[in-house]
């Protein structure tokens, strides 16, 4: 059964400059070890529509495709995990005091029935999830401002 989840984040920074977090290069100053996109083919902007690149985060391997960017606004993602999950991730940004907000959207599709029993783990445990992006994201600003 498709699913589709939403949330938002706060990010202290304006919502030009947050942008650059949700990239797949950018996403690396926060996201940790375990996000390490590699690109198939050279991209000189990793941010364009049309970029492929894979990780294996937690020990899955994923497919993605930048799919729509409004620079400094918007970045859409289709994501698959084959037999698993397929779908796509959006992320948009608005101005908020002091800083920007982030809304994340999942909307996702299992492939298998161990897909679907992740994807309700996953829906489940969404909010928690986006908690720990927001607060990886404030760690790494506070690390960028005691440099």
């Amino acid at each position: 059964m498709r699913q589709r989840l939403s949330d938002r984040i706060h990010i202290a920074l304006p919502a030009e400059e947050a942008f650059q977090l949700f990239t797949p290069n950018g996403e690396r100053e926060w996201a940790g070890d375990a996000w390490d996109p590699r690109f198939p083919a050279p991209t000189s902007d990793d941010s364009e529509p049309g970029t492929v690149f894979e990780t294996t985060a937690h020990g899955r391997r994923t497919t993605w495709v930048v799919t729509e960017r409004v620079l400094g606004r918007r970045i859409a993602y289709a994501q698959v995990m084959p037999g698993e999950r397929a779908g796509s991730i959006t992320v948009t940004l608005d101005a908020a005091d002091g800083g920007s907000e982030a809304e994340v959207v999942y909307e996702l599709t299992p492939l298998s029935d161990a897909g679907a029993d992740h994807l309700k783990q996953f829906a489940d445990a969404y909010g928690d999830f986006l908690r720990s992006w927001e607060d990886e994201i404030a760690a790494c600003l506070e690390k960028r401002a005691a440099s």
